[in-house]
């Protein structure tokens, strides 16, 4: 059976409440990835929403012959949105059950619930002179609650409204030190429970990437032609997470003191809480006698800059949507270097509660912008952010730019396999191929390669020479002690010197290729060349030859565990840790000691002794494979040096993205219509009062949650209709959303009580545009 893996990057929106709808989404897609989980596994998923998840890819998979594995691998959030992220990504690496999240929405996210104590009005007549003002505002004709409340709720909305006016002035009113002790706490209930097995196999890489704001900012250098440096205020500071996967359940995706930091730092609202300092979350380590044992580490990870002048304790960190409120960048960069065992879609998801922003200011234009209008519409109803529009493009690029490489590629494939039987004979794929054989081949292979390439091997040597300098100038910069003080433009400038006293003035031979000096200097230190061969050979495994029905499936996948085994050897040559605890130190001294660092990178590298490790490997792998497969794994690797030198050009010297084509998918009130037709409006209550509704009423944060959770569950059987190929078979959607939604709102039944007719207008909506059960 075709094997395909539905990888999910979630970009969270900020929102202000409308989070509370963004986290009934995130919990569909935590329940997406346990059904996949649990039938992969042979588990029995149980009943519940699950359940229905579990059932529709058992069902999808007996229609088209296709098993599909849902994979949730990269999380971005920014503001509220990014703690919502921050809970999922501990929820799918440790198995953990987001319920505590949904408890700190429905029961913590309430204005009188966040105040500072020394913000609430300590008796009722409480800055009686405000009074008047609190009066005038909220009972005046046009006032901000009649024209943004429900009738029915603008009596408790007024109250707490007043008691906000009535509270402490020009600062803050909510507790910051509260709302890091309310993400604690919930954390914690998370570990408490029990937990099951991860969300995703093991080994596999999960990314989280929330997004801060440092609120006076630091200079950073930039290169110009005139001055040729500059200095420049800088105020983004995202904050990034990534872990492999464990086998085992409840592991900590990262320190809970950190996870608390950045869900913190995201979410502090400008005006609403103080901004995030240091010391907070160290008061809260210490009120809980936890100890933060990689705090150090921590903050110069995120903040070296600060962390080298010694002020990062003092560095206030404000909400992550002032300045980025769509982070995709984090998520377009952490794309890089996945590993793809099978065929992969990758679904860019975002999650945008209101899409309608433009036109809901528009819609009393004719009208004077008011007080409080001005006000919260600066802060949480005009976009801050850069348009989507800029990352689609990038991300469509990415798609652009897979295709035609893999045309190019399909467009020499005769040639090249052509050529390698020539150069070898047909005999060759009969041969048993030893470690001694393969390297022999290879090396004759590539020299072939580099022979043929005329005039354009000298452009192609020198991308492979430019990008391997570029790589180890990053590499010595993250080692050195004092990161920031290097850089890695001027480390790679020196490098440059100390290769070209070496001989490497010129990389090539007289007679055609690279001189010894450039092969000498490739062998050692051509990390991505190795990489990128590799990986050739585990997408066609996992793409092309998989649809192959002459091709055994138990063959590939056991090929494909040996690729990636030996890929995992190369992988532990990447970073820092195998470069040894004095490498720092001298990393340091790049500029006046280049040649000492080079060949303390050589020697720790040790690349061509990883050769022999791998030649083995893909002895033995080779050795079992049957006739038919064999030979194509290696026509792809001995002819892997022609499609490079064609290729390298075309992608910049990156081997480690994931070429794949990208879609992107939007879940929205205005695309999930199957409930109730009118998009966010007609549905979400936590737009009201300038998007900060759901804080005033419990009511309205049930309201959303549901609806974020069967919003959800709508677009993500769509999602997975889609990879599904489902265009080929006969699938009821329809059929399947309806026992969705019943499922969630027996689920919700005995937690949603605010309002006791919440669940039977929708179940009664349900059965009249979908059929009864």
């Amino acid at each position: 059976m075709r094997q395909k893996e539905l990888r999910i990057a979630l970009v969270c929106y900020g929102g202000v409440s409308l989070a509370v709808y963004m986290h009934g989404v995130t919990k569909e897609v935590w329940h997406l990835a346990q059904a996949s989980r649990d039938h992969h596994s042979g588990a029995d998923a149980g009943g519940g929403i699950t359940g229905v998840y579990r059932d529709l890819i058992r069902h999808c998979e007996e229609q088209s012959g296709l098993r599909l594995r849902i994979l949730p691998d990269i999380l971005s959030g920014a503001s509220a949105g990014g703690i919502n992220a921050v809970f999922l990504s501990q929820a799918i690496f440790a198995g953990y059950s987001l319920d505590p999240l949904t408890e700190l929405w429905l029961e913590s996210a309430d204005v009188d619930r966040l105040f500072a104590e020394e913000a609430r009005p300590g008796w009722r007549f409480a800055k009686f002179w405000a009074q008047p003002l609190a009066e005038y505002v909220l009972r005046r004709p046009g006032n901000a609650v009649s024209e943004s409340v429900a009738p029915e709720t603008r009596s408790e909305v007024r109250e707490k409204v007043s008691r906000l006016i009535r509270g402490r002035w020009f600062a803050p009113p909510f507790s910051g030190a509260g709302m890091s002790r309310l993400i604690w706490d919930a954390l914690q209930a998370m570990a408490q429970a029990d937990a099951g097995p991860p969300l995703l196999p093991p080994g596999h890489p999960l990314d989280l990437y929330v997004t801060t704001t440092d609120f006076r900012g630091y200079l950073a250098e930039l290169r110009l032609n005139s001055p040729p440096v500059v200095q420049e205020s800088e105020h983004r500071l995202p904050i990034s997470f990534t872990a492999d996967t464990p086998a085992i359940p409840g592991m900590a995706f990262a320190d809970p003191l950190e996870l608390t930091f950045a869900a913190r730092a995201t979410s502090s609202f400008p005006g609403a809480f103080p901004p995030l300092r240091v010391p907070e979350i160290d008061a809260l380590a210490k009120s809980e006698g936890a100890a933060w044992q990689g705090r150090d580490a921590f903050l110069l990870r995120i903040m070296p800059t600060h962390s080298a002048a010694g002020v990062a304790e003092s560095v206030s960190l404000i909400d992550g949507s002032v300045l980025v409120n769509r982070p995709f960048e984090g998520a377009i960069e952490a794309q890089r270097g996945r590993p793809a065992h099978r065929e992969v879609d990758r679904r860019f998801v975002y999650i945008d509660p209101r899409p309608d922003r433009v036109g809901s200011l528009r819609d009393d234009h004719t009208k004077p912008v008011g007080f409080f209008g001005a006000i919260f519409g600066s802060l949480s109803t005009i976009p801050r952010e850069q348009p989507i529009r800029d990352n689609l493009e990038a991300l469509a690029e990415q798609s652009r730019e897979a295709e035609r490489l893999a045309r190019i590629t399909r467009g020499l494939r005769p040639e090249v396999e052509a050529a390698i039987e020539r150069l070898f004979g047909r005999t060759l794929f009969l041969d048993n191929p030893n470690p001694r054989r393969l390297r022999n081949w290879r090396n004759r292979a590539q020299q072939a390669a580099a022979e043929r390439a005329g005039y354009a091997f000298q452009a192609y040597a020198q991308a492979k020479f430019d990008g391997i300098v570029e790589r180890l100038a990053r590499l010595i910069c993250d080692a050195a002690d004092g990161a920031d003080a290097l850089d890695p433009v001027l480390v790679g400038a020196r490098l440059r010197i100390a290769l070209q006293a070496r001989g490497l003035d010129t990389l090539a031979a007289p007679g055609g290729g690279a001189n010894d000096a450039a092969i000498a200097f490739f062998r050692q230190h051509d990390l991505d060349f190795r990489v990128r061969r590799l990986r050739t050979i585990a997408r066609r495994l996992s793409r092309e030859w998989e649809a192959d029905p002459e091709i055994d499936d138990a063959a590939l996948d056991h090929a494909r565990e040996r690729v990636y085994d030996i890929l995992a050897l190369y992988f532990d040559r990447e970073g820092t840790a195998h470069l040894g605890e004095d490498f720092p130190a001298l990393a340091q001294a790049v500029f006046t000691e280049p040649g000492a660092v080079l060949e303390r990178l050589e020697q720790r590298h040790l690349l061509p002794s990883v050769d022999e490790q791998a030649e083995a490997l893909l002895a033995e792998a080779l050795q079992a494979m049957p006739t038919n497969l064999r030979r194509r794994t290696l026509l792809t690797y001995l002819g892997f040096p022609f499609y490079d030198v064609a290729t390298l050009t075309l992608i910049g010297g990156d081997g480690q993205r994931e070429l794949n084509p990208v879609k992107v998918d939007r879940i929205s009130p205005d695309d999930a219509r199957s409930i109730r037709p009118g998009g966010t409006r007609s549905t979400l209550r936590g737009i009201e009062f300038y998007n900060f509704g759901a804080f005033f009423s419990r009511a309205y944060r049930e309201n959303d949650y549901l609806w974020g959770r069967l919003h959800g569950a709508e677009r993500l059987i769509d999602i997975v209709l889609s990879t599904m190929e489902t265009d080929k078979v006969k699938v009821d959607s329809k059929a399947w959303k309806r026992r969705a939604f019943l499922a969630i709102l027996d689920e919700e039944r005995g937690r949603l009580r605010a309002n006791p007719r919440l669940i039977s207008t929708i179940e009664a909506e349900i059965e009249a545009r979908l059929g009864p059960a």
